[in-house]
């Protein structure tokens, strides 16, 4: 009789461990902002320039399955505009001015959905979405595609986006009394360190 049940026993927790194994573990991480960077880069009628930004905040919600992942649930992630820099004061007064910071204090992404997930490993997976941009106060739906990376307790998103500042009603800053006018378009470089 002991046997028995010492074998149903045995038999029970096996199956609670092949279960536990593969259900989906919804994990929430944020943003460590000293292990990231984000960088806008742009041109000029003089010379390119770049913006790096220096305080990241944010938060991603993911399902894991056997240490990989399988869902993205939520993603928030702000830049404070005024953290901004490219190492000329002058510029980045121009580049404050003209995202209005005084009212707006962060440029913001928050995920509306994810269109494709395509996991290449275990560890490494190409994430195609959509989501809102908030820049000076406007709005705007945006495809964002990137990389995501998942080592342990860090996941790593990597990728760029092109956008037109004018899209956002910002007007390019200019500098010189207008002699030094900037591009319409930037590239947005990042790759944001998302921690437990």
């Amino acid at each position: 009789m002991n046997t028995k049940k010492n074998l149903w026993l045995v038999i029970g927790s096996f199956l609670v461990m092949v279960f536990s194994a593969n259900t989906m573990v919804g994990q929430t991480f944020n943003v460590n902002s000293g292990a990231s960077s984000l960088k806008v880069e742009g041109t000029s009628n003089i010379h390119d320039w770049e913006l790096s930004a220096k305080e990241l905040q944010g938060s991603i919600k993911v399902q894991m399955e056997d240490g990989q992942l399988v869902k993205l649930d939520q993603l928030q992630f702000a830049v404070v505009a005024e953290s901004l820099k490219s190492g000329k004061g002058g510029m980045d007064k121009n580049t404050y001015k003209a995202l209005d910071t005084d009212k707006h204090r962060r440029i913001t992404y928050e995920l509306s959905s994810v269109k494709n997930l395509d996991c290449t490993s275990k560890t490494s997976c190409k994430v195609t979405t959509n989501g809102v941009l908030t820049i000076a106060g406007t709005k705007k739906n945006v495809e964002l595609i990137f990389d995501a990376k998942v080592a342990g307790d860090k996941i790593t998103l990597s990728g760029d986006k092109k956008i037109k500042m004018t899209d956002f009603k910002v007007d390019p800053p200019t500098a010189m009394f207008g002699t030094i006018t900037t591009g319409d378009e930037v590239n947005i470089k990042f790759q944001t360190v998302f921690t437990k």
